[in-house]
């Protein structure tokens, strides 16, 4: 078994990477001749910690397959004492290929209590913000701006290796630990990408709450409610998504979230329809503690779709019950309304719940 050990400057990038990137804490990653434990083997592990302002990398590469055992006991040794483990899709496969391994020779489980923070299963809610092709480790490097030497994937390297094993050269050994060691490395400065999760999970104020008058594509004059807070943390570029009802631009230091403004007239429903009595030529429904007092000719007992009083005004859109009295434009609706309200616009906390049920909606945070 071969060892190497480098060592990098550590440069401090961001805050939210710094306080995530401390010293007992490692990040990993494997390098396998395929995916399932039984018919393939482990042939390199690299590991990055931080000592101080150094960022101290080592690897330990299977010269031969009867490497194998020594390889995994040389990480459990390397890890010992961590708090945390830091892996990009670690949960989905290093850790239960390492885990089987671990059985197979008899070695004590070296990820027993600890923290797996597992940047790709982090990030996977943000996949409809970022946009990407897909959300391999280089593709996300490259939406950061990270630029690597090593060009191959881990299964273009896996010919390699048995080439290395048949005939050791430098240049394939070159190869295999430049890519090992990039994954590695790269991964130090993946961590700002977790930044936009914590932006919107971290709300604690608003800065900004405005109405604005803005021309819909179809030339209609209509409104919009602009929501403003100031980022925990700063992301590394803007980004933005949007669906039928909100929009959301994550810029380097702020945020907004934008909803229409409906204005007109919506029903409000009563949910207890069988004490109400519909009046049809008022279109409304009044309780029947009232409706006693209204001749039988114009009334009748109300349906769950008929059940309602009508309410015109400004309203914004609600995909779970934020606010009440809530409104339709039918019982069967999904969705619903509340009035805008200036009490709303004055309340912080009502606002910051909102702008919570909005990223809920779009990200299942």
């Amino acid at each position: 078994m071969k060892n190497f050990h480098n060592e990098e400057i550590y440069i401090k990038k961001d805050n939210f990477s710094d306080n995530i990137f401390k010293e007992n804490r490692v990040f990993f990653d494997i390098e396998t001749t395929g995916f399932s434990p039984v018919r393939s083997i482990v042939y390199m592990i690299g590991c990055a910690r931080r000592v101080k302002n150094r960022i101290v990398i080592d690897q330990y590469f299977a010269e031969s397959t009867s490497d194998e055992a020594a390889l995994i006991t040389a990480f459990a040794d390397n890890i010992k004492g961590c708090d945390a483990l830091i892996c990009f899709n670690g949960a989905g496969f290093d850790i239960p290929f390492l885990r089987a391994k671990c059985q197979k020779f008899d070695i004590p489980d070296p990820f027993a209590g600890k923290n797996i923070i597992d940047i790709f299963k982090e990030i996977s809610p943000l996949k409809p913000l970022l946009g990407l092709e897909n959300y391999k480790q280089k593709t996300i490097e490259n939406f950061l701006g990270i630029e690597r030497e090593d060009k191959y994937t881990g299964g273009e390297l896996i010919n390699v290796y048995y080439e290395y094993l048949a005939s050791p050269s430098g240049d394939k050994l070159h190869l295999l630990q430049t890519h090992n060691y990039e994954d590695v490395l790269g991964m130090t400065e993946l961590l700002s990408v977790l930044s936009y999760k914590e932006v919107l999970c971290g709300i604690s104020d608003i800065t900004d709450i405005s109405i604005s008058p803005y021309t819909s594509y179809d030339g209609k004059p209509k409104k919009e409610l602009i929501i403003s807070f100031a980022n925990k943390y700063t992301v590394p570029k803007p980004v933005s998504i949007h669906d039928n009802d909100f929009y959301i631009n994550i810029a380097p230091s702020k945020t907004s979230v934008r909803i229409e403004i409906f204005e007109g007239e919506l029903k409000h429903f009563y949910s207890d329809y069988k004490n109400y009595y519909y009046l049809p030529k008022e279109d409304m429904a009044i309780h029947k503690s009232v409706a006693a007092y209204v001749d039988n000719q114009y009334r009748e007992r109300c349906k769950a779709y008929n059940c309602y009083v009508r309410k015109s005004g400004e309203f914004i859109i609600q995909h779970e019950l934020i606010m009440q009295p809530e409104f339709r434009n039918d019982v069967k609706d999904r969705h619903s309304y509340f009035l805008l309200t200036d009490d709303f616009i004055n309340e912080k906390q009502m606002v910051i719940s909102y702008v919570k049920h909005i990223i809920h909606h779009l990200f299942k945070l």
